[in-house]
């Protein structure tokens, strides 16, 4: 059995973490599977799987070779259909990382996406943390804001641009503000990156120079979900993407406050790794997700 052979069985045993089911579901002699995950084992010089009577469980390095594996061979089934034009032909895992606010918009598109292309399976992580491209294995990433990965390819989408806004609660209770000045009887919910870091206040553009109003708050947070939550919730004013709020606006369930001063836009960015050859099913992801995106997005 050769080394891509034994891949498959190794993943497919993984998988249903039975040696007898593996066997059963390729067509194989129980032994035929042992044989060739043991052969893995020695050409790799690590252990996979844990054995015991009961079970068949990956080891650390057998997860990690069964991540790799699966993209290994998902790349092989695509080279043997890449000349082929229908979408179904397209098929493996898609690893991909994007904050909250735009991931619930994809999430919402993801069922026509996956029916045209019901080969293909997406790992969607939307955490809000900066992600490790190369060493968490991810095939793309959408990051919003100033980027620093100069080691990493980078697609310009476009840019959002922020909107101020407040919930109809909060301003019954603390008037509408008319000018810079106003805010110093504001609250503003802050947003950090990082728990710890100190807040900048609001931010305008004046001309080319971006500016900040300190102010004051009672809530400080690190995710778009509770940005936005806290501003619903009528907790203070907030400075987010206006595609992110459009429907609340549009609902009056918040109100833009301040319209004459604007933050600075926040670029739109894809992010992928250095690659000699881009595999077919990633180029195709990022080309839909570059039009879902679009309308919500200026041209930089």
């Amino acid at each position: 059995m050769n080394r891509i052979e034994a891949m498959h069985v190794f993943v497919r045993v993984a998988e249903l973490a039975s040696f007898t089911k593996a066997a059963d579901s390729l067509g194989l002699p129980k032994a035929s599977a042992s044989t060739a995950v043991q052969q893995l084992e020695v050409q790799l010089g690590t252990q996979l799987l844990h054995r015991t009577t009961r079970r068949v469980q990956m080891t650390q390095d057998g997860q990690r070779y069964y991540e790799r594996c699966k993209d290994v061979l998902a790349d092989l089934d695509e080279l043997g259909t890449m000349f082929q034009q229908a979408p179904q032909a397209l098929s493996g895992r898609l690893r991909v990382d994007m904050n909250s606010g735009v991931a619930r918009h994809v999430i919402d598109h993801l069922p026509k996406f996956l029916r045209e292309h019901p080969g293909i399976e997406v790992e969607l992580s939307s955490s809000d943390r900066r992600v490790d491209v190369v060493a968490e294995g991810f095939d793309c990433v959408v990051r919003v804001g100033t980027l620093s990965d100069s080691s990493l390819i980078v697609r310009r989408l476009g840019q959002y641009r922020i909107v101020n806004c407040a919930s109809p609660a909060y301003l019954q209770e603390h008037g509408t503000p008319q000018n810079l000045e106003d805010l110093t009887h504001h609250r503003l919910i802050h947003y950090v990156s990082v728990m710890g870091q100190r807040p900048s206040g609001f931010e305008y553009m004046e001309g080319a120079q971006c500016r900040y109003v300190p102010m004051q708050g009672v809530l400080t947070v690190n995710s778009i979900e509770a940005y936005t939550h806290g501003c619903l919730a009528g907790l203070g004013i907030i400075q987010t993407p206006r595609g992110g709020v459009q429907h609340q606006l549009l609902a009056g369930r918040l109100v833009e406050v301040l319209p004459q001063y604007e933050a600075e836009p926040m670029p739109v960015s894809l992010l992928y790794a250095q690659r000699r050859n881009l595999s077919v099913r990633v180029q195709v992801f990022m080309d839909w997700l570059a039009k879902l995106l679009a309308p919500y997005l200026d041209r930089v």
